[in-house]
């Protein structure tokens, strides 16, 4: 069958480009490849934020850019450029245009709210279309001081794109579509208390186990200029006060105290340039610039981040709020031990002492705390190895992308049955 006559499955997320690659850009293409692979023609369509490209192709996959604008008055440049780093409430009504014109279309799945979930489940309506929203964090299940951050680059601006969020149903998005998923058990269980249907569903992240299997670690040491023997502690994550490589820079600052040949390794964009300028003065202020690569964030297809996760001893994630903690999935299939917060969807995905170890579980860690799991860790390598290994198993045998989209597939399936209710036609 020719490509442009498949049915087409358009995911909408708010940006995505591979030069600030995260978890939801993860989740959209490996699942957008599964489905290719299952005969369907997924496509991207999103916003020109932080991209130059109308048009490309990620990892084979077509994506489609639009341009758009924050509905806000007085807003200077840097405000706009905080916002297309994280949670801006864009308006792009060139690209309700093109879900309203995109042929052939079987589904659309919509990866964020507000005024552009809005869109989406206005051309949905207005096509007769099933609409799928999935919840990647930062809804039912954010700490305040979070949301507040992500508001103040409007706070007290003028807003003159509230009419297009009531033309859009953007505050029925939820209520309106035919199925939910939450990719955190925290959210999923929030999301069940709030809202007043059962089209909601529970589908974790996934992981390509098989890529993430072997890696060329003494090539990325030796690139970055770490000793075949150093102790290599790693984060790979935004540098973001949510992710908080800070905590994780303190414990390390004292764990090195202890094992002299230790490093630490951050790789991640840099959504708060702010934050990241406080990580560079600790360093400096605590002389760990020998022992510290601050690096930039790396794209999916870039063989340094399997490398990265082979490179280390242990694979560390400090965040204050978490939905879910793909990254953690992808240090288990290369075998590493992890160390997590206590916190958001790392909760359910983690059993202390089993597959990885919590800071202080049950609640927030300290950086004292993640300092003495380290020199547990460091001290004992039969346990970074059991963890690494449990990990593994758990990553293999619950999270491959292929089992995720088999579940994806059956939502979609369920998704279709109830638009068919609600536009009165028979099911597929």
């Amino acid at each position: 069958m020719n490509p442009s006559e498949k049915q087409r499955i358009v995911h909408v997320p708010r940006r995505f480009v591979a030069a600030e690659w995260g978890g939801t850009e993860t989740v959209i293409l490996e699942i957008s490849r599964q489905q290719q692979r299952a005969g369907a023609a997924p496509e991207i369509m999103t916003s020109m934020a932080l991209a130059s490209q109308r048009h490309e192709e990620l990892g084979g996959v077509p994506v489609h850019r639009y341009p758009y604008c924050y509905p806000f008055l007085g807003l200077s440049r840097e405000d706009r450029a905080a916002m297309d780093k994280k949670g801006g409430n864009l308006l792009s009504l060139s690209l309700f245009c093109g879900l309203l014109s995109r042929p052939n279309v079987r589904l659309f799945h919509a990866h964020a709210l507000k005024r552009l979930g809005g869109e989406v489940r206005t051309a949905a309506r207005l096509r007769r279309k099933p609409f799928v929203v999935t919840l990647h964090g930062g809804v039912f299940d954010v700490p305040e001081a979070e949301r507040e951050q992500m508001l103040r680059p409007i706070a007290n601006k003028p807003e003159w794109g509230k009419v297009f969020g009531a033309l859009f149903g953007s505050r029925r998005i939820l209520d309106d579509a035919d199925q939910v998923i939450c990719v955190g058990a925290g959210e999923l269980e929030k999301a069940r208390g709030q809202l007043k249907h059962d089209r909601i569903a529970y589908l974790p992240n996934g992981v390509d186990s098989a890529r993430f299997a072997t890696g060329d670690g003494a090539a990325f040491r030796r690139r970055h200029g770490i000793p075949a023997n150093g102790f290599v502690v790693l984060n790979l994550s935004r540098i973001d006060p949510q992710k908080n490589q800070l905590l994780l820079l303190e414990a390390f600052s004292e764990f090195i105290r202890h094992q002299p040949d230790a490093f630490l390794v951050l790789i991640g964009p840099e959504t708060q340039p702010d934050y990241a300028a406080r990580l560079r003065a600790l360093v400096a202020e605590r002389q760990l610039s020998g022992s510290v690569r601050l690096l930039p964030g790396l794209r999916n297809d870039d063989p340094q981040l399997v490398e990265a996760y082979h490179a280390c001893d242990v694979f560390v994630l400090p965040s204050r709020h978490e939905p879910f903690g793909i990254v953690v999935l992808e240090a288990w299939s290369a075998g590493r031990a992890v160390v997590a917060n206590h916190v958001g969807g790392l909760r359910a995905l983690i059993h202390d002492g089993e597959n990885g170890l919590f800071i202080r579980p049950g609640e927030e860690g300290t950086a004292a705390d993640l300092t003495q799991r380290l020199l547990l860790l460091a001290g004992d390598s039969g346990l970074r190895r059991r963890l690494g290994e449990a990990g593994r198993e758990e990553a293999r045998g619950r999270y491959d992308w292929s089992r995720v989209a088999v579940q994806l597939e059956g939502l979609y399936r369920a998704a279709e049955r109830h638009a068919a209710t609600r536009f009165g036609r028979t099911a597929p």
